[in-house]
């Protein structure tokens, strides 16, 4: 299970409720990256302010600590905390993914290949005469 910390700010309620929930959907949704990533840390915020209304005001940041990287970060803004974390755990899952899957491409490149080993060759297709 990934270490997940939540930060709220001072106009976002029921913060345990979202603490728990938050943690619990966090390593559903990112469960699969889990061996590489140490942490995630989420940030709820209120762009507007309670006082003041309008669409897209909040604001979800969620940063994965990935081991041996630098850290991946994303921020998705929507018309409740609900939506913006949803579409933060989106982006940050595809984030990791094309991150992921380029160190995986890279790594194949490094790779040897039997097809320019000699001993193998020799045994799969013996010398011509």
């Amino acid at each position: 299970m990934m270490k997940v910390q939540v930060n709220t700010s001072n106009d976002i309620e029921n913060k345990d409720a979202l603490e728990r929930w938050a943690t619990e959907y966090v390593n559903d949704h990112l469960g699969r990256f889990e061996q590489d990533i140490t942490s995630v840390e989420v940030q709820m915020s209120d762009e507007n302010h309670s006082g003041k209304g309008g669409a897209g005001d909040k604001r979800c940041m969620m940063e994965a600590r990935v081991a041996g990287r630098a850290p991946i970060a994303v921020t998705n803004f929507a018309a409740d905390q609900n939506v913006a974390f949803r579409g933060a755990a989106d982006k940050l899952t595809h984030a990791l993914e094309h991150a992921f899957g380029k160190k995986d491409r890279r790594e194949h490149r490094e790779r040897d290949t039997i097809r320019r080993d000699p001993e193998v060759l020799d045994e799969v297709v013996p010398p011509q005469s």
